[in-house]
């Protein structure tokens, strides 16, 4: 079975959150390897931003039952999305039997979106008696 998110965000929306909170709205949304990798891009912490909540999305729970921190999205080897739970958001993943996930980001300087492919394992037939 196939689960799915997508989310868009307006990279102004991150700006202004930057402005108004501070390392506060860093610390609350984003992990220390997610800001080393965004380098400080707005545009690129939007994409992470919009990621951590098209996962939510595909965990079927919306971002309320899961910290932000739980969904990570850090650079691969050729700085491609890579896609690390914790916590609630891990348990969920287990209790969902999703066994891979494929993600995929993009930006400008005014949007980012992101969408999350979730591929979960068959439920074993229950055995009539």
């Amino acid at each position: 079975m196939i689960r799915s998110g997508v989310d868009l965000i307006e990279v102004d929306r991150i700006d202004r959150a930057i402005l108004r909170h501070g390392q506060r709205f860093f610390d609350r949304f984003f992990t220390t390897q997610e800001l080393i990798d965004a380098r400080g891009h707005t545009p690129a912490l939007a994409a992470r931003f919009a990621a951590k909540e098209a996962v939510a999305k595909a965990l079927g729970t919306g971002i309320g039952d899961v910290r932000w921190k739980d969904i990570e999205i850090i650079n691969g080897p050729r700085r491609q999305p890579v896609l690390q739970l914790y916590g609630r958001a891990q348990e969920l993943a287990g209790l969902l039997r999703v066994t891979h996930w494929a993600l995929s980001l993009s930006h400008t300087h005014e949007h980012a979106v992101a969408v999350v492919i979730a591929l979960q394992t068959p439920s074993e037939p229950s055995k009539a008696a």
